[in-house]
């Protein structure tokens, strides 16, 4: 998260430090379900073929996923969550990558930006604010001590977050009283029973015995190294627990495995009560964590960074009014507290129920559930479209909430992502889509990109103009006029100029009537 907001802030040409007390990175697999949204980021930070060509998992291998019921060599099998089925809304394909995988393209990727500053292996001692602004107490690797002082401090230091702490930034827990393993282990039998289920690379297996709770297996790499996570009960913390009953169970039968890493953590869900104290901000899983069920967490945290780098870029470059930051919690964390409640809590609770129904279902009741949930699993991915309804920095119709239950469209609406398109003279729009506002002219009346363009030069906001005609798939959008944010969401469409172009551009940039 620390990184992507660097690439936000670097390559508008705002300085920044990344402060990192990991001098090299950990090799455990996470956060590797990278949705299109997130392929988004890396195109506009300029990294999107060096993610992919990264990627261990080679497209012919695919990276779909499958449950099982009762153990991954069950006959009772079903897709789930397949992103791919919305990937015509967004302009780049989803991914699946180690987040150390990730890591790598992005330091790789802000060490070329002459406005980042990296410090890895230094730690923050002490995080605050005072008169003159936010400050941080550092510690080299040699072990002395610096002062770096900075217009805003973000804490993108995880769940422990030691910058929430030391802004004295609560946050509200919702524990599930699970004790997780995560193993990563090579096994050639794992890669066999994979071979049954061509172009699926992770597995979620649900049995009675879970409560709605999942064992999950993923693909590390194209052959051999895998991660697994399950519920396991308290003494798996002592030596000489058999890790190997546990992937037998889940598996169904046994399997080779050699063990890399053995490690647990806590299922709970936990937000912060807000994302800001002052200049200090929190972003990514410092503002709020979860289960990795569904492949949300990295997910949503760079959504986090790309919102707020902009909002930062703006402010400090002079064109963003002072409700711009505020803007920041009331769209990112409204989206996580849906996203908690509406699809990772709900999945359990869902799951729960499933197994309570089925028991041990013979296989014809079973075809008929099965149906029902893959049908389910495709309206589930459909839904999950976070949007800011509720923003004030949008023109979105008056009563609408922030959320990420939604549902995708190409239309374009006001505080939605906007949907790719191709242009008349080759490309898209995502290919002209800028740093600043755009505004998208189709077939426009005359003087209405003027109006708009003559409004942002008075006010210094960057807007770029993009004129085409409004048919093919650019009159799905059904608005002859959009203004695009620097996210690549809709912040007000019109079929006619508006009345005060300048008032729009006030509102959507936070800034105060004159």
């Amino acid at each position: 998260m620390g990184l992507g907001l660097a690439a936000e802030l670097g390559l508008r040409g705002i300085s920044c430090a990344v402060v990192e007390r990991q001098a090299e990175m950990h090799r455990v697999p996470k956060g590797q379900n990278l949705t299109q949204r997130t392929l988004e980021h890396f195109h506009f930070w300029g990294a999107e073929a060096a993610l992919r060509s990264a990627c261990p998992i080679p497209s012919e291998v695919g990276i779909g996923g499958l449950t099982a019921y009762g153990a991954l060599n069950s006959e009772h099998v079903f897709d789930w969550l397949q992103r791919d089925w919305v990937g015509a809304y967004y302009f780049t394909a989803n991914a699946r990558a180690p987040q150390y995988v990730t890591e790598t393209v992005l330091r790789r990727r802000v060490a070329e930006l002459p406005t980042v500053r990296t410090l890895f292996g230094w730690s923050a001692e002490h995080v605050g604010q005072d008169d003159a602004g936010p400050f941080a107490l550092l510690s080299d690797p040699s072990g002395a001590r610096h002062t770096l002082r900075a217009r805003y401090v973000v804490g993108c230091d995880g769940s422990r977050s030691q910058v929430r702490d030391f802004a004295g930034i609560t946050e509200t827990r919702f524990d599930h009283d699970r004790l997780m393993v995560l193993l990563v282990f090579r096994s050639e039998g794992m890669d066999r029973i994979a071979d049954r289920y061509p172009g699926k690379s992770y597995f979620k297996v649900l049995a009675p015995d879970l409560d709605g709770y999942w064992r999950f297996f993923g693909r590390v790499d194209a052959r051999s190294t895998w991660f697994f996570h399950a519920p396991v009960p308290a003494e798996a913390r002592q030596p000489g627990f058999d890790f190997n009953a546990c992937l037998e169970q889940a598996v169904g039968e046994p399997i080779d495995a050699a063990f890399d890493y053995i490690g647990f953590w806590e299922l709970r869900t936990a937000v912060a009560d807000t994302y800001r104290s002052g200049d200090i901000f929190i972003a990514g899983d410092a503002a709020h964590s979860h289960p990795p069920y569904g492949g949300y967490g990295v997910n949503t945290g760079l959504e986090d960074a790309v919102n707020l780098g902009w909002k930062l870029a703006a402010t400090l470059r002079g064109w963003g009014g002072g409700a711009l930051l505020d803007s920041y919690a009331a769209e990112r964390r409204t989206v996580f507290v849906s996203t908690a409640h509406d699809f990772i809590e709900k999945s359990i609770a869902e799951d729960r129920a499933f197994v309570a129904e089925c028991g041990t279902p013979d296989a014809e009741a079973f075809s008929r559930a099965m149906a029902a949930r893959s049908q389910d699993a495709r309206s589930e991915v459909d839904s999950f479209e976070p949007h800011y309804d509720g923003s004030p920095i949008v023109f979105a119709p008056e009563g609408g909430t922030t959320s990420a239950l939604g549902s995708h469209h190409f239309t374009a609406r006001p505080g939605h992502h906007l949907a790719p398109a191709p242009l008349t003279a080759g490309g898209d729009v995502y290919d002209r889509l800028g740093r600043g506002f755009t505004l998208l002219a189709l077939d426009a009346p005359p003087g209405a990109a003027s109006a708009f363009q003559a409004a942002a030069d008075r006010l210094g906001v960057p807007l770029d103009i993009i004129s085409d005609t409004r048919q093919d798939r650019r009159a799905l959008y059904g608005a002859g006029l959009v203004l695009i944010r620097p996210d690549q969401f809709v912040a007000w469409v019109g079929d006619e100029a508006p009345q005060d172009a300048e008032a729009v551009l006030r509102r959507v940039t936070g800034s105060p009537a004159p």
